[in-house]
């Protein structure tokens, strides 16, 4: 009885080790092309000019990763090779930038600013560090010559 505990329990402990295993390599192998950056992302957020929601609510953690005229956003929690989200360059535009309110601040990383954008009339939130922020909006106004690019 306690042989069969024992090689459950080890049999669980190599179960936990092996999906910790492979989140780490998942996120090496997103990260292998670089260009990528920590990013929270809201989907089809509230504006905060009709109703500001500092819940904190609908934050997802995860990585982008800039791939030619698209970023490529992934969730940290997931075992999908493919991105969830994808945005191209030429649909996003931004609207405003904030700093966290409220809940927000403990859903987010410490040094995250908020980005409200909108994507083929979807209206999201990313948030990010300073410097990835710097990266991202260069990116945005990095397009080739004859794209739209909305930068408030």
């Amino acid at each position: 009885m306690i042989l069969v505990l024992l090689v459950c329990g080890l049999a669980l402990i190599a179960l936990v080790l092996l999906g910790l295993f492979v989140f780490g390599l998942r996120r090496r192998l997103i990260q292998r092309s670089g260009g990528t950056f920590d990013c929270s992302l809201r989907w089809d957020a509230p504006d905060p000019q009709e109703a500001p929601d500092t819940s904190g609510k609908g934050w997802g953690y995860g990585v982008a990763r800039y791939n030619g005229d698209r970023i490529e956003w992934f969730r940290v929690f997931s075992y999908a090779p493919r991105p969830r989200r994808v945005l191209e360059r030429s649909a996003i535009e931004v609207v405003d930038r904030r700093a966290p309110d409220g809940e927000e601040e403990l859903a987010l990383l410490s040094d995250a600013v908020v980005l409200g954008c909108l994507h083929r009339g979807v209206r999201l939130e990313l948030a990010m560090s300073e410097d990835a922020l710097t990266g991202f909006l260069a990116w945005l106004e990095a397009a080739p010559p004859g794209q739209r690019v909305n930068v408030a």
